[in-house]
């Protein structure tokens, strides 16, 4: 179904966290998000911009992202009329990277032509192998062992599948032998967001003996060689998640052995479009994927909600409940987890979950709207 972008909106939200979060890379306590909105004959469509407040994950961050849409993504855009959402990405596909600021462009325009066709963004995207999605957390660095394993204890009692913990060094090999004396049996897996080098496989080495599912990103975002040294000398599954920014580099890694395992992060890749190729690659090599996160906020988790429900999607991913980051999320009602780790997926038009205005103008430092000039 055509549509044709009338006008855009952008929103820079201010929103607390619950609890600090800490990887390698720093410590968080508020994020400043941009969400997107994308206006087609009076009816929107959201996506959000999942660049941190620093260009540390990448080289990105929110005030890059704020003069990238509004100068170079969007304007192309504006009183064009698009055959579908996939065809978005390619007006900014001579931009050299900052592919979370075009995929938040990207990922409104999908949930725009979705709620367009009245039907749930899974759907369109071409999901629906699973009704529930199953769910795992993520815990940063904490200032204590005794305080991690506090919030392991609580996360595994509130259902979650499978435990994510932030590593770096001096923070890993003693601090994941208390957590394996504490929970020998949970699934566990480790995030070092690139905090290593080569030089440092013989201290890697030492993680095989804690019975990981995978160690992600272990090494730098543009060392995929060196991923695959180091994972011939690894028993542990390497997950890339930096490294992956295209299909094209999901297939060098897979044909290189850099990695057993793929996180997709729909910024991180540039929206839908590119999600769903690295996706299907990793299918047709039988490389699993997950959904990572980037602290998103509802809208965000929504869409990631969506992606996990694309077939190969077979391992929990990092998509939790609400509450567990937001003191007041955007969406109403919240994102919950059932009992059993699970996240029940939605029939509504669009993205699925009911936008909380009043909270967005609450939390919103500033606005913009963009049009035809």
């Amino acid at each position: 179904m055509a549509f044709r972008i009338d006008l855009v909106r952008l929103h820079h939200l201010r929103m607390e966290l619950v609890h600090f979060f800490e990887t390698s890379f720093g410590r968080t306590s508020t994020r400043e998000i941009i969400l997107v909105e994308a206006v087609s004959g009076g009816v929107s469509g959201w996506g959000e911009v999942t660049c941190g407040e620093h260009p540390f994950y990448n080289e990105e961050w929110t005030e890059s992202a704020w003069l990238l849409l509004k100068n170079y993504i969007v304007p192309p855009a504006l009183g064009r009329e698009f055959a579908a959402a996939a065809d978005v990405g390619q007006l900014s596909a001579g931009i050299k990277g900052h592919k979370m600021a075009r995929g938040g462009f990207e990922t409104a325009c999908w949930d725009l032509e979705a709620r367009l066709q009245g039907v749930p963004l899974w759907q369109l995207i071409g999901g629906g192998a699973r009704r529930q999605i199953p769910c795992g957390v993520s815990i940063g660095i904490q200032d204590s062992v005794p305080q991690l394993l506090d919030k392991i204890r609580r996360e595994l009692e509130a259902g979650y599948q499978r435990i994510k913990i932030k590593i770096k060094p001096g923070w890993d090999v003693d601090v994941l032998r208390e957590v394996r004396r504490e929970f020998p049996a949970i699934l566990l897996m480790a995030d070092a967001n690139s905090a290593y080098r080569l030089e440092d496989i013989d201290h890697l080495k030492r993680l095989d003996e804690f019975g990981l599912m995978m160690i992600e990103q272990p090494l730098a975002h543009d060392e995929i060689i060196d991923h695959a040294e180091l994972q011939r000398a690894l028993a542990t599954p390497i997950c890339l998640d930096e490294c992956i920014r295209s299909a094209h580099h999901a297939e060098q890694a897979i044909r290189l052995g850099a990695c057993r395992i793929i996180n997709i992060k729909l910024g991180r890749v540039g929206g839908f479009a590119e999600a769903i190729a690295v996706h299907d690659a990793a299918q047709r090599h039988g490389i699993p994927v997950w959904s990572g996160g980037m602290l998103e906020s509802g809208v965000g988790r929504c869409h990631n909600i969506a992606m996990a429900t694309l077939a190969n999607f077979t391992l929990p991913g990092d998509i939790s409940a609400s509450r567990r980051y937001w003191k007041r999320d955007i969406i109403d009602p919240w994102v919950e987890v059932t009992a059993s780790g699970t996240i029940c997926i939605r029939d509504e038009p669009g993205f699925g979950w009911p936008l909380d205005f009043g909270q967005i103008a609450a939390a919103r430092v500033r606005q913009e709207t963009l049009e035809p000039q």
